[in-house]
């Protein structure tokens, strides 16, 4: 990848962590360590090298990282993204470290969208109210309810929480948080029983309407790589691959 590409993860990498913020974060040289005791999610729960020459003692570094895991009662994950030596993933691989969750992140540029037939939707105040749409449509376990909004309620940028409902009940959710010219989009889904109606395509736009009349002009979001009706949805947005990352979790139970 060309320095000039790597400046655009940094960036893009740096909204992320604000836009998802974990309740811990220690450094090891240039390697985030971001712990959160009240959420499971890895992209909170996870090592982020940040340099791809920051290479000094990395068996003893990953040990390090490994015990501020066990000491959170969390399996030790790292998060690889285009900032990470490759020869630290030569090692966690050579250890027997997994690799799963191939993630692309993507852009689009909001100056060149046209948006002018979606509907003018006001995102919620109440993040209790967008906590229980979102665990409903995603179909989470109520346990996750306390650590979602303690999560929401960190985020510093501005939010706009969306949720699309029929006779109700929540039907669709997303989450766009505006930081500066970038808009990231989050916890985005429609619940099983009404997919192929065109909510999340009517919840997205909306979502990057608000956006862009609040100053953003690139917007951008992670997907699977695996989730292929949500790429489709996003590349009829005009959303394109900038970069990949993927996770290594320790082989210990």
């Amino acid at each position: 990848m060309l320095m000039a590409d790597l400046a655009t993860v940094r960036q893009i990498e740096a909204v992320g962590f604000r836009a998802w913020p974990a309740t811990s974060v220690h450094y090891d040289g240039t390697w985030a360590i971001r712990m959160t005791a009240a959420h499971p999610s890895k992209r909170l729960n996870s090592v982020n090298p940040l340099d791809p020459a920051d290479i000094r003692d990395v068996p003893a570094r990953v040990e390090r990282a490994s015990q501020r895991f066990h000491a959170y009662g969390r399996r030790p994950v790292f998060r690889l993204s285009p900032l990470a030596p490759p020869e630290l993933d030569d090692y966690l691989a050579s250890q027997g470290w997994n690799r799963l969750d191939e993630t692309i992140v993507m852009t689009a540029d909001l100056t060149t969208m046209d948006l002018a037939g979606t509907i003018d939707q006001i995102p919620l105040r109440d993040i209790g109210r967008y906590v229980d749409a979102s665990l409903k449509v995603h179909e989470r376990d109520a346990s996750l309810r306390a650590g979602f909004s303690e999560l929401l309620n960190g985020i510093r940028p501005v939010k706009g929480m969306f949720v699309i409902e029929e006779e109700g009940q929540p039907v669709s959710v997303a989450l766009c948080v505006h930081d500066g010219a970038m808009a990231g989009l989050f916890d985005i889904a429609t619940s099983r029983e009404s997919r192929r109606n065109g909510h999340g395509r009517a919840i997205v736009a909306s979502a990057l309407k608000w956006a862009m009349k609040h100053g953003a002009r690139t917007a951008w979001l992670q997907i699977e790589a695996a989730n292929a009706p949500g790429l489709a949805l996003y590349d009829g947005f005009g959303f394109a691959e900038i970069y990949r990352y993927a996770y290594r979790e320790s082989p210990e139970s």
